[in-house]
């Protein structure tokens, strides 16, 4: 495997990887979101299963995984905080 220079790497999102369309309301972007938490979680604790039961010894991959989902996992509940915070802040409002 060759290193690539940083200018020619992409990031690749979870969410990018779960569909290759473009997502035309919100509950579709919510519910392509929530996929790509739930693999990311799968793919973790699937890591871990892996290296107690000695299938894998790639400590690093483990660990790169097991953070990708906790980052992931923190995103979606700072997310939904702000969203709850903003619904608390539209229901305090006077008309």
């Amino acid at each position: 495997m060759a290193i690539q220079p940083i200018q020619s790497m992409q990031m690749v999102l979870p969410s990018q990887s779960v569909a290759k369309t473009t997502p035309s309301d919100f509950s579709e972007v919510l519910s392509q979101a929530m996929n790509g938490l739930n693999d990311a979680q799968q793919a973790s604790s699937q890591a871990r299963v892996d290296l107690a039961t000695g299938k894998t010894t790639d400590l690093h991959n483990i660990m790169i995984k097991t953070e990708e989902a906790s980052l992931s996992m923190q995103l979606a509940i700072e997310v939904r905080n702000k969203g709850i915070e903003a619904y608390q802040e539209m229901m305090r409002m006077q008309l």
